[in-house]
């Protein structure tokens, strides 16, 4: 027996309510991110040209679930399913039900299928629309073909009852599209995929040093010279010589534009975060104003990969205001609680030799160039508050002191979330040894060029983001996790997902499934199954080996 057959005769045994002649067969239920709890029960429900999908109450939030999955019923199985408004669970429905005695979480729902009907309840849209990607992860894999399921009874939902919530309330996916820009339909793509696998967040990373990706009217050399950059590095970043493509990139997203995919995200219940860099990795805006910086010397957007010494100027004030200016105009775009202000890797060299901000230090009483940083951070949270919104930055934040308000991304490991954590401060957890996507997920021999590391999908299902040094008290400041995607070396969608799927399936499953209900062998049994409808979206996943081969053989 294939170690694959013995994971999925697992699920057999583990899942209470199936009999080994029972029709329905275990791969049925074969779901990432696994529910809290399911059990399998005799028989099925099947869509057929009488079926109808009722609402209650119908509104423009629980009609984005419903029509949701009834426009993928409809395309693959030519069938009418009309949405109306009713609470009745009469027989030959699909029923979706606002029920706040459901779960205590927003995003909790139950889903019942039996041969007379399918019942999906939950305190809100947002629960409903989770539940609607189990069902649809129960539905055959051809569901996600346009007419995959014409044939008679093909459109069948094998019976059972689920209980169902996340067992974190932040469950990210990160995408960089300074270092290589990615259309607006690719990254509605990345957002079709992420809603699949129940992530409610998207952290959008809009500007760095080799671009500068979203329209500021105010400042429109943010665009017309940052977002662009003349050539691109040829091999990797931190290995001279260098050599460079000769080939311009860029790109950069309208505000209407940014505004259509937060829209397109919301209507999938996945909140977007934009990230603007500050004080570092800014050298795309300064080669747009050169008066942001402490030199004031005209420089390029960015060519190759790295740290860079120039960064915003923290002792001008002209800068502040336009960071503010900037932020403004941020904030009227994203809805978002969040705005990401970035905060890492800012090298100290040009604010140590510049007198404005050698004055600022000064002026203020501060200790050093560590101070200015956490001082420059403060000023902008400030700025936030006042605007409605709270910041998330990297870890570094952390350094000479963190802003009152601040939630921390810990990424140096897991040290800083849990400096975070003791300090009372939430925390999202997206350590390079686990959430970093773009590192190598075999051995690099045959592998596209990376950034480096070695991340397989099994120490990606690894991670545990509550660590054992904090107290229960303190656990509860850690909010949840997040997969980095950064494209310095992915420059097509194809690349993007072959970096980013399956490693992403397994976050989204550590978000959201109880810690004691996963396991990995089970896992690969169920991604095994899922491959099929992977395969009929399109995604280019990752076929390798999945495993920890290196700790495997130690």
């Amino acid at each position: 027996m294939t170690r694959i057959a013995f994971a999925a005769l697992m699920i057999t045994m583990t899942v209470s309510g199936c009999s080994r002649k029972e029709v329905n067969m275990p791969e049925r239920y074969s779901i990432i991110p696994k529910p809290a709890e399911l059990v399998m029960a005799k028989g099925s429900f099947i869509i057929d040209g009488k079926t109808e999908l009722t609402v209650s109450p119908l509104n423009d939030e629980t009609m984005l679930p419903a029509v949701f999955i009834a426009e993928m019923i409809r395309k693959s199985a030519a069938v009418p399913l009309p949405v109306k408004e009713g609470p009745e669970e009469a027989k030959n429905r699909i029923v979706m039900v606002l029920d706040t005695a459901v779960s205590d979480d927003t995003e909790g729902y139950t889903l019942s299928v039996t041969a007379k009907n399918i019942v999906l309840k939950s305190p809100s849209a947002a629960g409903l629309f989770r539940g609607a990607q189990t069902l649809r992860q129960l539905l055959p894999p051809q569901v996600e073909a346009e007419g995959g399921l014409t044939a008679e009874g093909a459109a069948v939902v094998p019976a059972c009852h689920i209980t169902d919530a996340p067992r974190f309330s932040y469950r990210g996916m990160h995408l960089d599209v300074s270092r290589h820009f990615f259309t607006v339909e690719e990254v509605k793509r990345y957002l079709d995929i992420m809603a699949l696998h129940k992530f409610n967040v998207f952290h959008w990373h809009l500007t760095d040093d080799q671009g500068w990706r979203i329209e500021i009217k105010k400042y429109p050399e943010l665009t017309a010279v940052g977002s662009q950059r003349k050539e691109t590095l040829i091999g990797h970043g931190g290995r001279p010589p260098f050599v460079y493509d000769g080939t311009p990139h860029g790109g950069f997203y309208t505000q209407d534009q940014a505004r259509e995919i937060v829209k397109y995200a919301a209507d999938r219940f996945i909140t977007v975060i934009p990230e603007i860099e500050m004080p570092g990795h800014a050298v795309a805006a300064i080669a747009s104003y050169p008066w942001l910086s402490c030199t004031g010397k005209e420089l390029e957007v960015q060519t190759r990969w790295g740290v860079f010494d120039d960064v915003f100027c923290a002792g001008r004030d002209t800068v502040f205001a336009f960071l503010e200016d900037v932020l403004t105009e941020v904030t009227g775009i994203f809805p978002s609680e969040y705005i990401h202000i970035g905060g890492d890797e800012c090298p100290k060299v040009r604010w140590e030799n510049c007198p404005a901000c050698q004055k600022r230090i000064k002026e203020e009483g501060l200790k050093d160039e560590h101070e200015l940083q956490s001082w420059f951070i403060t000023r902008m949270e400030k700025y936030l508050s006042s605007h409605g919104k709270k910041i998330i930055g990297w870890d570094e934040i952390l350094e000479g002191g963190l802003a009152p308000g601040a939630t921390v991304m810990s990424w140096r490991g897991i040290k800083g979330g849990i400096e975070a954590a003791k300090m009372e401060h939430d925390v999202i957890m997206t350590p390079t040894t686990h959430m970093y996507l773009d590192y190598y997920q075999g051995e690099p021999h045959g592998e596209p060029l990376a950034i480096g590391g070695y991340l397989p999908l099994e120490r990606v299902y690894s991670f545990e983001p509550l660590p054992d040094e904090l107290s229960p008290e303190e656990q509860e400041y850690i909010l949840g996790l997040q997969g980095n995607v950064w494209t310095e070396y992915i420059s097509t969608m194809s690349h993007l997902e072959y970096m980013a799927f399956p490693r992403a399936f397994a976050v989204a499953e550590t978000g959201w499934t109880p810690e004691m209900k996963k396991d990995f062998e089970e896992f690969l049994a169920r991604l095994e199954i899922l491959k099929e409808r992977y395969d009929l979206i399109g995604i280019n996943y990752f076929k390798g080996d999945y495993r920890n081969t290196r700790e495997r053989t130690q």
